[in-house]
């Protein structure tokens, strides 16, 4: 096995019907969206069973990220190799047309609420684009109880729920536990663990088109993950990093992942030895250089640098604003 049997690798992107999503997605995606009905999420990178990423070209053109990891667990993962069986972030675009359900995921340690297979989730918006009538809803305003949540209405939700208006390049990180909602036109990359764990605590009297009838709740199921100690959530400050010549800002951090921004005009590092990285470009366009071939990168595209890749040289093509989610620094 040598390494150059991997390289930077894109992935067919796998849309999603959701009764609160709309059609934006299509100018992230740079094509059109499937159908005439709402599309709330594209999967960008899924190591799911049920909804399996596809590398879109070159020599592994058609494998999943399973396959990968199973045939080259190292070369994928390098010193988290170990520690994962699947690739252990799930990477997304929402587009959050009307108000997603208020809702909760568990945390990794609620084992008798997680099903097999499956982990707690916490994951991390960056806001890609905001309506002036957008909301993000984000922990729990004091003194807030369980009879609170259970009751839970158009007319209270403001009353328990801390929220905010989200603006464009703002992040936020939803640890999980954390009671929250969002939408009313927001555009967001999302990652997270890869768990697909979600119970409702209320849902703002959607009708489901699909059924004719409101979605389920899981409401004794999320009030035993609600963290009701959390408080309130606002935007993460971010945390400059000093380098030369281009801009580079922490933007989430957490024992899951980290995700950066960096800004550019100039040719700067990507990637990183004996770990795994994932670029998402949000403005602008460049190339991945790596075994001296170019990788090209635009708007909406989310590229995966195996471990094996190690650290590469990205060559902007004029400005260019580009997201780089790392696993935790100590595996």
């Amino acid at each position: 096995m040598t390494e150059a049997l991997l390289y930077p690798l894109r992935f067919d992107p796998i849309c999603q019907y959701r009764l609160w999503g709309g059609r934006r997605l299509g100018d992230w995606l740079q094509a059109s969206l499937p159908g005439d009905g709402p599309i709330g999420e594209a999967w960008m990178l899924s190591d799911r069973d049920e909804q399996p990423s596809r590398v879109a070209d070159g020599p592994l053109k058609g494998q999943t990220v399973a396959e990968l990891m199973q045939r080259w667990p190292r070369l994928m993962l390098g010193h988290f190799a170990g520690q994962f069986q699947r690739f252990p972030l799930l990477v997304k675009f929402l587009d959050v047309h009307e108000m997603l359900s208020v809702q909760v995921h568990p945390p990794d340690n609620r084992a008798e609420l997680i099903p097999k297979g499956e982990t707690g989730k916490t994951e991390g918006w960056v806001v890609l684009e905001a309506d002036p009538g957008s909301r993000i809803y984000a922990g729990l305003k004091s003194g807030v109880t369980a009879a609170d949540l259970r009751a839970l209405s158009k007319r209270t939700v403001n009353n328990c729920l801390a929220s905010f208006t989200p603006l464009r390049g703002q992040s936020v990180l939803i640890e999980a536990g954390t009671v929250h909602s969002l939408g009313d036109g927001v555009v967001v990359l999302e990652v997270q663990e890869n768990s697909d764990v979600t119970f409702r605590l209320y849902d703002w009297e959607h009708i489901d088109p699909t059924t004719g009838h409101p979605r389920p709740l899981q409401m004794e199921q999320a009030l035993a993950c609600v963290n009701f100690a959390q408080g309130v959530i606002g935007p993460v400050v971010p945390v400059v990093e000093p380098m030369q010549s281009i801009e580079r800002e922490r933007l989430l951090h957490c024992s899951h992942f980290q995700l950066w921004r960096i800004q550019s005009a100039s040719p700067f590092a990507v990637g990183a030895a004996y770990a795994p990285r994932v670029l998402v470009c949000v403005e602008g366009a460049g190339w991945v250089e790596y075994d001296g071939k170019d990788f090209a990168m635009e708007k909406g595209t989310v590229m995966l640098l195996p471990a094996a890749v190690g650290t590469c040289r990205f060559r902007p093509d004029g400005s260019i604003t580009l997201l780089e989610i790392a696993m935790p620094e100590h595996p």
